[in-house]
């Protein structure tokens, strides 16, 4: 059975009582912190809560509009579309959503929370998640578990210091970036839904994600190819493709535009997260 589906049957009791108690404790978040983010799980789809969280939407998006507008975040069927936040937990979709959405996970294998002699997830990972949440117009919620003394572990910082580093060299195919008209290529493809993290196949050099700015189209290729080369087939000569450069790296690359797609020879691997973004401008906006 699917994952989404198992949940979104999982109804037991809940009182009027504790329905009530929900909307008091989450309507004094607003009233006393006022955040610019809630996060709902997947439980508020219950039918219990069903006129209580339209009362919980109308308070909170009512006193956020008058501080410029709030987020609220939530999972499988709990709302309707276009009435907060879709968030896919652990997973992913499957093409691009005119919407803005996100997915969350962590940093952990193991665990949402800090658990003694944990493993965790490597930098290159997470950016290439990252990459194909945002080809899609998705957002990347990523969680990292403190010790009970709020310090963060060696290991979940040398894999966020790298993350920052692949930004602030890549960021510009990332931050205040927009789908294109397709998120990719490439023989890889993950499965589409919650909890669906885990049965990712590795990615591979023909693996692309794209992302525009406003007069850029960012191709983020997922793996290097062996020999230097990559082929784009979703650009193709009617792109009218002007120049081509690899972030990160000071060698140019050359490149030539084929009926086939847009051939590039860029040369010695970027450092970092095996995640790597070609800066590509036409002659005319990208569509």
């Amino acid at each position: 059975q699917d994952g989404d589906q198992a949940l979104q049957q999982d109804w037991t009791y809940v009182s009027p009582a504790y329905v009530d108690d929900w909307l008091a404790r989450t309507a004094e978040l607003e009233a006393y912190y006022k955040p610019d983010l809630i996060y709902l799980d997947w439980w508020v789809g219950h039918p219990a809560f069903r006129g209580a969280l339209a009362d919980f939407l109308a308070y909170y998006y009512n006193r956020g509009a008058q501080r410029g507008g709030v987020v609220l975040n939530y999972k499988l069927h709990a709302l309707p579309d276009g009435s907060g936040v879709l968030d896919v937990e652990r997973g992913q979709l499957g093409g691009i959503r005119a919407a803005p959405w996100q997915t969350d996970t962590t940093i952990s294998n193991s665990s949402w929370g800090y658990v003694a002699h944990d493993s965790y997830r490597s930098s290159t990972s997470i950016v290439q998640l990252l990459a194909d949440v945002v080809s899609k117009n998705g957002n990347l919620l990523l969680d990292v578990g403190p010790r009970p003394d709020g310090s963060i572990v060696p290991q979940e910082q040398a894999v966020l210091r790298e993350i920052g580093q692949w930004l602030a060299t890549n960021g510009a195919a990332i931050y205040g970036s927009h789908p294109w008209r397709v998120y990719g290529e490439g023989p890889t493809a993950p499965d589409a839904g919650s909890f669906k993290e885990k049965l990712a196949k590795p990615w591979t050099a023909g693996d692309f994600r794209f992302t525009r700015g406003k007069d850029m189209l960012y191709a983020i290729e997922l793996a290097w190819p062996a020999d230097g080369t990559a082929v784009i087939r979703s650009i193709k000569p009617g792109d009218r493709v002007q120049d081509v450069r690899l972030l990160g790296s000071s060698t140019p690359v050359r490149w030539q535009s084929t009926a086939q797609g847009l051939v590039l020879r860029a040369g010695a691997r970027p450092a970092g997260p095996a995640a790597f973004v070609y800066a590509i401008r036409t002659a005319t906006d990208v569509p």
